[in-house]
């Protein structure tokens, strides 16, 4: 199904909504009332997080910056759409009501594109986006009619930012859709492809990673709360189980506790549940996290767990059982940005009125965030190569102990099919080393600094890179290859390539599945 998309003709800096707001002041109307939010004759400076249409009315969740300095996070429901990012001064005339004007001095450069640029967006490039609004615009005549749509561009270098389209048909609210570029002002949908699910992980993904931190800040904060005899005792039973079943480092010798570490990662969870195996959950790290949450809440001080910085970070990190108990904050719409291996280090800071549990409660939220990261990676980089191959990822985080301290290790594991081993009627009985493997491992081991390993085997024959961050630790490494050539050889393992190189790898090619999607709907 092809179609057009034609963008809004020629403009202002600012289209007329925008530039109505501007000049009197969109009043917008708070969900919840909430007196002396703005002082009295003051303005305060704002931003839109995200923005929803529900029927004929748009929801805005709004981040207000106060006099003080704290900022806060409030529901509106508007006539018009604002787009997200867009950058606002605000007055509170009732308890109820905001106005809203657009800062003229940075119109330019709100997040609501009216035409494409032809540097970033030559002819031939694909565009995927989301649908956010969409509205019957007044025509004089008989013209035919045309719908005004907002949409959240989701991929190329503009990705987070919104999109003005009219189209002669409405498009369906929340729907993905992907189209090409024919010029500055006309776009044309991309035919279904059947793999529209894969837009909607990307999505997810790039959602998720801005959620989540790394597990070196939870793991610190769960040793704190064991150790405190102040703490409620269901809490510490529940934090001592979960570090107690955490592998050390000395049991990854034994290929037996490798494969038992990597199937307790978390990553496994929902497949264990959709298979009813609900008897294999209790040493699952997801699992645990879960159920620490839910052990955590209850003992949050009451209150100050819903602060805005607060319940915005957890709501949008648990699971949709769990976030329904925090608030309905769940709008919020971080602009994307790619996935990559390994995740990057993220550690949350404590802010000053939260307690232990409060911001444990927080470390846990994001901790479960960076497991689902981890699992829609993987989700991402599986299905079908250009040339055929069928590629299945497996991509994941394991904490290990070390001692007093834990040392998580990405890693991430890749198998490639041929077509030829796809069609072999044998296949099951092959052996599964037959097939490429690669195998890119990432961690920092004290005092040894990060270091990232990749491996790639395939019909016995081993290739395989390593970095060291250290000078000094390359050289130790790359002194031990002759050593650990030998024992892999002895193994029965054909080494063709060792190498160890100081600093990181760099990003390379990666393998990009053929992404052309559009709603049915649309």
């Amino acid at each position: 199904m092809t179609g057009e998309i034609n963008s809004l003709g020629p403009q202002v800096p600012a289209n007329a909504q925008v530039r109505a707001a501007a000049m009197t002041g969109e009043l917008v109307k708070l969900v919840e009332a909430q007196p002396d939010l703005v002082p009295a004759g003051e303005t305060t400076k704002g931003e839109v997080l995200s923005l929803r249409q529900v029927g004929q009315e748009f929801q805005l969740l709004l981040r207000l910056m106060q006099a003080n300095g704290q900022q806060v996070t409030v529901q509106t429901t508007a006539n018009q759409p604002l787009a997200q990012g867009s950058q606002l001064l605000i007055s509170q005339p009732t308890s109820n009501q905001l106005s809203l004007t657009l800062q003229q001095a940075i119109a330019s450069n709100v997040a609501t594109l009216t035409r494409l640029d032809s540097r970033g967006f030559p002819e031939g490039t694909l565009v995927q986006g989301k649908v956010l609004t969409t509205q019957l615009q007044p025509q004089t005549g008989n013209l035919p009619a045309v719908y005004r749509s907002l949409v959240s561009l989701l991929n190329t270098a503009q990705a987070g930012a919104t999109l003005a389209i009219d189209s002669p048909r409405p498009l369906p609210l929340g729907s993905l859709l992907s189209a090409r570029v024919q010029g500055d002002q006309a776009l044309s949908f991309v035919p279904l492809s059947g793999r529209q699910d894969q837009m909607a992980i990307a999505q997810n993904l790039s959602a998720q990673q801005n959620r989540q931190a790394s597990l070196q800040g939870m793991l610190a904060a769960m040793q704190r709360i064991a150790s405190d005899d102040g703490q409620p005792e269901q809490v510490r039973a529940a934090v001592d189980k979960l570090l107690a079943s955490l592998p050390d480092v000395r049991q990854f010798s034994d290929a037996r506790q490798v494969a038992q570490a990597l199937s307790n990662s978390g990553s496994f969870l929902e497949a264990r549940l959709f298979n009813g195996a609900t008897g294999q959950l209790a040493p699952d790290l997801k699992a645990q996290m879960v159920r620490l949450v839910a052990q955590l809440l209850p003992n949050v001080p009451g209150g100050t767990l819903f602060s805005p910085s607060t319940a915005a970070i957890v709501a949008q990190a648990l699971p949709g059982m769990v976030r329904s108990a925090l608030g309905a904050l769940g709008q919020v719409a971080p602009k994307p940005h790619p996935g990559s291996f390994p995740l990057p280090t993220r550690l949350l800071q404590n802010l000053e009125e939260e307690g232990d549990l409060q911001h444990l409660l927080r470390l846990a939220a994001a901790a479960i965030s960076r497991v689902q990261s981890h699992q829609l990676a993987s989700l991402e980089q599986t299905g079908t190569t250009p040339d055929g191959n069928l590629q299945t990822t497996w991509q994941l985080e394991i904490p290990l102990r070390t001692g007093p301290e834990f040392m998580p290790m990405q890693v991430k594991v890749q198998r490639e099919e041929t077509k030829e081993q796809q069609a072999d009627p044998e296949r099951e009985r092959r052996d599964p080393l037959e097939m490429l493997w690669r195998v890119e491992l990432a961690f920092d081991l004290h005092p040894l600094g990060p270091l990232q390993v990749q491996a790639q085997i395939t019909q016995g024959n081993l290739s395989s890179q390593l970095w060291a961050e250290l000078p000094a630790t390359a050289q130790l490494i790359e002194s031990q290859l002759g050593d650990l050539r030998a024992r892999l050889v002895a193994r029965g393992v054909n080494v063709s390539e060792l190498h160890c190189h100081q600093g990181v790898p760099p990003l390379g090619p990666r393998t990009h599945l053929e992404q052309r999607w559009v709603d049915e709907n649309a």
